[in-house]
């Protein structure tokens, strides 16, 4: 694992108040509970509504959250009055998910000043197992608040 220097040395209490205005992630029941600089850690109970027909975790679930962690991860490492986007977002689905809950860890694999390249493992905890279920790779695009303000 690297470690990073974030920017913001408040960078976690940034990266808490994004999460608040992710209106989406709420939405899923996704919470990130672990932020260090360059890494996210989160998990979800998986409910009904996150399956597919056969009772495995959806794949826009699994994409969905992938990104999250990845984004995050990226965020934490960016300037006060910055934001990320995703720009390219790869998943390969390993293993079928079926369980209670879905861990996910995000992580930058290497900063820059205008990209974030990026990493993310999925899990799935069942009642006697934990299961990888994908990996992705992503870039994020360093934004500045300037950039992305509704004018």
């Amino acid at each position: 694992m690297q470690n990073f220097t974030p920017s913001n040395p408040d960078f976690e209490k940034m990266v808490q108040e994004k999460i608040k205005g992710n209106h989406f992630t709420h939405f899923i029941g996704f919470d990130v509970h672990t932020i260090t600089p360059g890494r996210v850690e989160g998990s979800m109970r998986l409910e009904e509504h996150h399956l597919q027909q056969m009772g495995f975790v959806h794949g826009g679930v699994t994409a969905t959250v992938s990104d999250i962690v990845a984004g995050f991860a990226a965020f934490s490492l960016v300037a006060q009055g910055q934001g990320v986007v995703t720009v390219e977002l790869k998943v390969s689905y390993l293993n079928p998910g079926k369980g209670h809950t879905l861990k996910a860890i995000g992580t930058v694999i290497k900063p820059g000043s205008k990209l974030h390249f990026c990493e993310s493992e999925l899990w799935v905890i069942g009642d006697e197992s934990e299961v990888l279920i994908a990996k992705s790779s992503s870039t994020m695009a360093i934004l500045n608040k300037s950039d992305y303000e509704r004018k």
